[in-house]
């Protein structure tokens, strides 16, 4: 093979263009779906808690792209053994949502199962939960699985990493009329760890790994930004922008909620431009100069609602809830 200082600059571009081609194209898609598919529940994984019990890591697949079904807590949504309300959601997002609500459980659990039973769309679907020693989760682990770090790595910046912390002020239980905006500010304070991620540079590490300095000098913002929206990433784990982003969703409630300004999307969606820290172009918001981030919701129905911030700094995250009285 050639060396690259052999090639003319043309032809150096077009070498670059080909390392990108190699550094972000995935494989062949996946059948998939709008609606009318199963929600598939799922255990993530245990860690110890505060209280010298454990934590229950839980998550789900909507196997959609757009629906987002309602399935109340009781004969479709419901835990077993025990109460069947264990804090989990009846409002399913679209695709894959990762630690989404984790359920307590005392010391001396034991070997013992908790179960997860979900039907949608008619299709009924379990999670087993146990404290098995393989299913431990640290920090690593959370970082390594949303797609912050390549599978099985880590670094001094990464293992120093804290969570963000939230704190939602006001009331934790707001009434509002139907349509009538509620105004909601939340205080997120984050370490800045890890680094917001650079894909230029990190285009360009690649490009000097695999092709030398003047393969790296050739790899421009243009040509990453092309290559990013038309080829998706390929890891072993999801590939997600690092970067501190926070967002209010629907966690439980009966209508519709619109948020405004948009909400930055927590469920995995891979599609350029989809204002989402798994797709092609993400960009994390502008924080905030006194890290309160202001939000309103409004409301299309009357009832309860339960509605769920998250704090996510591309590695670690932490969540706020509120809920919210709409009345006609």
């Amino acid at each position: 093979m050639m060396p690259v200082s052999s090639y003319s600059g043309a032809s150096r571009q077009l070498f670059a263009a080909l390392l990108l081609t190699v550094f972000v194209t995935g494989g062949a898609a996946a059948q998939t779906y709008l609606s009318g598919q199963p929600v598939e529940p799922a255990f993530e994984g245990w860690r110890p808690n505060d209280e010298g019990g454990f934590n229950m890591m839980f998550g789900y697949m909507n196997e959609n792209w757009k629906e987002s079904p309602d399935v109340l807590v009781g004969e479709h949504n419901f835990f077993s053994p025990g109460e069947a309300d264990r804090g989990q959601p009846e409002h399913f997002l679209p695709r894959r949502n990762r630690f989404t609500f984790e359920v307590a459980v005392p010391a001396d659990w034991g070997d013992r199962e908790l179960v997860w039973t979900l039907t949608v769309n008619g299709v009924e679907k379990k999670a087993y939960a146990t404290l098995r020693e393989d299913y431990l989760v640290d920090n690593m682990v959370i970082a390594s699985e949303t797609g912050s770090l390549g599978a099985g790595t880590s670094s001094p910046e990464s293992r120093a990493n804290e969570p963000p912390v939230v704190t939602v002020q006001g009331d934790d239980i707001r009434t509002v009329l139907i349509g009538e905006p509620v105004l909601i500010d939340t205080l997120v304070v984050d370490d800045g760890l890890p680094t917001p991620t650079d894909p230029v540079e990190e285009a360009r590490r690649f490009a000097e790994f695999a092709g030398g300095p003047l393969a790296s000098a050739f790899v421009t913002p243009e040509l990453v930004m092309q290559r990013r929206m038309t080829s998706p990433p390929t890891r072993v784990t999801v590939d997600k922008v690092n970067g501190l982003y926070f967002s209010w969703n629907k966690y439980r409630g009966p209508g519709n909620v619109t948020f405004d300004p948009p909400q930055v999307k927590v469920w995995e969606d891979t599609r350029t431009s989809a204002n989402s820290p798994w797709g092609a172009l993400f960009l994390p918001p502008p924080i905030p100069d006194d890290g309160i981030y202001a939000v309103t919701a409004t409301f299309d129905e009357p009832g309860a609602y339960v509605l769920w911030g998250r704090a996510d700094d591309g590695g670690l995250y932490h969540d706020g809830y509120i809920t919210v009285i709409v009345t006609e």
